[in-house]
């Protein structure tokens, strides 16, 4: 019990020092808030990933651009001359040119090729945003999982300290019995041999704090690994948070399905316009040697695709859009069943986490009355050392109702497009 308050002020101690002490303090390694390690993490590999994914689709637009305002000319359209003879000319005067053409060649995209290609460019931004921020909100879903379990592993770190206490003093009572003749060797055998196995699981939740800090830094993008909390996230949300109506349909999942199916729309009407034979347009003129004045040549060309229709490509792109409509409305009824149990798990984890305090209340009396009644020389040691037990167990599912809270709370946050600390992700 005393060693679950003084975690709490070391907790509150190190919170303080965190606010007060510059963010820049090599010494310290204290994670600062939530809300304030999720703003400082826009550099982490895996938002960098996630804007290069945006940053990628924005180039492959402005590629888009370039190519359909340059491709209905040349680049270099003066890239050629070419020489011919307009009439018979005696052998020995044929190497001197009658004629030079320097023609320009331009190819016009019949059906909309460019505003389908460009359209199809835009539909990819938009579904490379949509992707970019429900990662993002994945991202701090896991930021938040990680940083309450290590809170979860430092409380674990506390009930095991108390355990211990608390066999320390069962063992010198059992001592002090087996002095007066009051009680068998065995019992303190036993007290003892209980007393090593909490001591033994008390160095295992060290362990496992320092795992889980790491498991934070890691997804922090710190390469030195935290060695405390500044606030406690779980205490957070003993406040019942108010709940507006929730649209399913503005869930992140279900924006992402939209644009994909979009994006794939948009790739079938390239291709169907990809189609479409271009028209090229030849105009050059013509110096004529043998005569006053140029020439102006002109010319066109249609080919006819008898042979290749891009039919192929058609339909790779048709199945591809109707994968992309059964994703998205799959995504839909996901999104929508997701928020119905996303709404009835915030209400059982609320509960939960009541009886869980009402039963912490009932272990702790039982433990103090075996307590008395042991000493007192009225109950065996198996009876105070069974309401020890199920006091340790009472404190492991007051952290467990904690943890199903915060998964409820996060899961709900991330329908409606927030983070557990109720920050909007764009």
């Amino acid at each position: 019990m005393n060693g679950s308050y003084r975690r709490q002020r070391v907790l509150a101690l190190a919170g303080t020092l965190a606010a007060l002490w510059p963010a820049g303090a090599a010494w310290s390694q204290t994670a600062p808030p939530f809300a304030q390690l999720l703003s400082q993490t826009r550099d982490v590999p895996r938002v960098t990933a996630l804007e290069a994914d945006v940053a990628r689709a924005r180039g492959r637009r402005r590629a888009e651009r370039v190519a359909c305002r340059t491709g209905a000319r040349p680049a270099q359209p003066f890239d050629q001359c070419l020489c011919r003879e307009l009439r018979g000319r005696p052998r020995s005067q044929r190497a001197q040119p009658a004629a030079d053409d320097i023609p320009d060649r331009s190819a016009h995209r019949a059906g909309g090729k460019r505003s389908a290609r460009i359209a199809a460019g835009e539909a990819g931004i938009v579904a490379a945003q949509a992707r970019n921020r429900d990662g993002r909100l994945v991202y701090a879903t896991e930021l938040a999982r990680a940083y309450a379990g290590a809170e979860i592993a430092d409380r674990r770190i506390a009930i095991a300290e108390d355990e211990v206490e608390e066999a320390t003093d069962d063992l010198k009572v059992a001592r002090a019995l087996v002095g007066a003749g009051k009680e068998a060797r065995l019992r303190q055998v036993q007290a003892e041999t209980e007393l090593n196995t909490l001591q033994a699981d008390l160095e295992n939740a060290r362990a496992l704090k320092t795992v889980a800090l790491a498991r934070l830094s890691a997804l922090a993008g710190m390469t030195t690994p935290f060695t405390g909390l500044s606030e406690s996230l779980l205490d957070r949300l003993d406040a019942k948070p108010a709940f507006g109506p929730i649209d399913p349909m503005q869930a992140t999942t279900v924006r992402v399905a939209d644009a994909e199916r979009d994006a794939a729309a948009r790739a079938v009407t390239v291709q169907q316009r990809l189609a479409i034979p271009n028209v090229t347009a030849q105009l050059g003129v013509r110096q004529l040697r043998v005569a006053s004045g140029p020439a102006v040549v002109a010319g066109i060309s249609v080919p006819l695709p008898f042979f290749d229709r891009n039919r192929g490509n058609i339909a790779a792109a048709r199945a591809e859009l109707q994968g992309a409509e059964a994703r998205a409305a799959a995504a839909r009824l996901e999104a929508e069943a997701g928020t119905r149990a996303g709404l009835a798990l915030v209400e059982a984890a609320d509960a939960r986490a009541a009886a869980a305090r009402r039963t912490l209340a009932t272990a702790e009396e039982g433990y103090r009355l075996a307590r008395i009644a042991y000493e007192a020389g009225k109950s065996p040691l198996i009876e105070l050392l069974a309401a020890r037990h199920n006091l340790g167990v009472a404190r492991g599912v007051i952290l467990d109702a904690a943890a199903a809270r915060l998964d409820a709370r996060a899961n709900l946050a991330r329908l409606q497009g927030l983070t557990i600390t109720g920050e909007a992700v764009q």
